[in-house]
């Protein structure tokens, strides 16, 4: 129980040792006497990335090792060293544990700093290995499983209390605030759960409202995701959001999504083979940088390193954005990428930079986003039937050229109600969009079957479609 100046003191989540006077009371309806703590002291506990206690001595050592011309590569090849390969994705969790800059305006408007990962892939290749790695090696992180984890597990619960009134307890999203927070499985989550994550990935907060307690959380953390693919394996012949089981709005708020095969070559085998026999047979793993002391080097960053873009970076970043967004000279083309993804390259860029302990972001580190969300782009985000890339195949709506045969179908199927006396009759739909657009009887179909389902069209006759506008 705490009193007087120590109310508000704490936020659920927050760890902290507690001095006080252990008393008991009882109750009067069972009879039963229960204990309580009259508080007078609270001592935070928890360490955060920047209240990680750093001696002269590791100042010294993590500012040598900055000078380093190859500290960039050591990071990388020290995350997740038991895992062979994916160096991309091995890249991209090292930016990600330094993060971007988180910067507040002056009205009010914050702009995250955190990068947020998604990792999709085939069963088998270690991605839960790299999220227990990552939650392992972050001052303050979180482990969860996707499978038993509800909204409530995510944000925030109310729950009734000793006393009989409503309190708070926190969920992995707000005890990851200033940390990291690893979602196993994020596809296995039941949807009405996942809908918890939307305003802590992108607002950085958790709203609760629920027993008459009205209240809003911190969870400013970056959050390492992994989810298979819906059928097994992923098919590169097919759009990601097809093959994942998540809403587009939550896919639309990872800053990269990595796509990991597994494809079998004799080379790679014999390597990842080698690998791991190695580590059964020694028992031990090659660092570059020991552990203890890159929680260290990470802690520091984060809370000495506040760079800022130069003007040689700025223009990296705005040529890649305005030629990306207009290498299509059609009109009415696919939009490539957002305004989303020029910020997600800027925490990229700005992490690049703290990883070296520069107080500015360089041309080389705006390069290197833009590499990095160009090859992810590449991966997830491209057409598979246009082969352009097309932000809305990332986001997991329908892309342009879906779109384009939907509406030549509708349009179809309008001058066909002219002709047949009010209703398009699905066999000579068939007929005339294989011989004007080259569409398969199939496709057709599930166009028809598509636009029924978003009550575009109907069905007033077996075999006869009309639109559902001009009835």
């Amino acid at each position: 129980i705490l009193e007087d100046d120590l109310v508000d003191k704490l936020n659920p989540g927050d760890k902290v040792r507690i001095t006080g006077t252990l008393k008991t009371f009882r109750e009067e309806r069972s009879g039963k006497f229960k204990n309580y703590i009259y508080v007078n002291h609270i001592e935070p506990l928890e360490q955060e990335f920047e209240e990680l206690q750093l001696s002269e001595e590791d100042e010294e050592k993590i500012i040598e090792l900055s000078k380093d011309p190859y500290i960039y590569e050591k990071i990388i090849k020290s995350t997740a060293p038991s895992i062979k390969g994916y160096r991309k994705v091995k890249e991209a969790i090292a930016l990600q544990l330094f993060g971007g800059a988180a910067k507040q305006l002056e009205d009010e408007t914050k702009l995250r700093g955190d990068i947020h990962i998604l990792i999709v892939g085939d069963p088998g290749i270690g991605k839960s290995q790299i999220l227990k790695y990552v939650s392992k090696l972050a001052p303050r992180s979180i482990y969860t499983s996707g499978k038993g984890t509800t909204g409530a597990g995510l944000t925030a619960a109310a729950v009734r209390d000793e006393l009989g009134g409503w309190s708070l307890e926190a969920g992995a999203l707000v005890l990851g605030d200033q940390g990291n927070v690893c979602v196993d499985e994020l596809d296995k989550m039941r949807s009405e759960d996942r809908s918890a994550l939307h305003e802590a990935l992108e607002q950085q907060t958790v709203s609760i409202a629920k027993a008459g307690i009205m209240a809003t959380l911190n969870s400013r953390c970056s959050v390492l995701a992994a989810a298979n693919p819906k059928f097994g394996r992923f098919d590169r012949y097919k759009v990601l959001a097809e093959q994942i089981d998540l809403p587009a709005p939550i896919i639309s708020r990872f800053d990269l999504i990595f796509v990991i095969e597994d494809k079998p070559t004799r080379e790679g085998d014999s390597e990842l083979a080698d690998h791991i026999l190695k580590i059964h047979k020694e028992n031990t793993i090659q660092y570059e940088i020991e552990p203890e002391l890159l929680r260290k080097y990470i802690a520091y960053a984060r809370k000495t390193v506040n760079p800022r873009l130069t003007d040689e970076a700025i223009t990296v970043l705005k040529e890649f954005y305005v030629s990306t967004r207009n290498n299509n000279p059609e009109e009415q083309s696919a939009v490539p990428i957002t305004a989303r993804q020029l910020e997600a390259i800027i925490r990229l860029a700005e992490a690049s930079a703290k990883i070296k302990l520069k107080d500015t972001v360089d041309r080389e580190d705006a390069q290197k986003a833009v590499d990095l969300q160009l090859s992810c782009l590449k991966e997830v985000g491209v057409d598979p039937e246009t082969g352009e890339m097309d932000i809305e195949v990332l986001e997991g709506r329908p892309a342009k050229s879906e779109r384009d045969k939907l509406q030549r179908v509708t349009e179809e199927i309008g001058n066909l109600e002219e002709e047949y006396a009010g209703s398009a009759p699905i066999d000579v739909l068939i007929t005339n969009m294989n011989e004007k657009f080259g569409l398969s009887e199939e496709k057709v179909r599930s166009i028809v079957r598509n636009l029924k389902q978003k009550g575009v069209i109907y069905e007033p006759t077996t075999g006869y479609y009309k639109r559902l506008s001009s009835s």
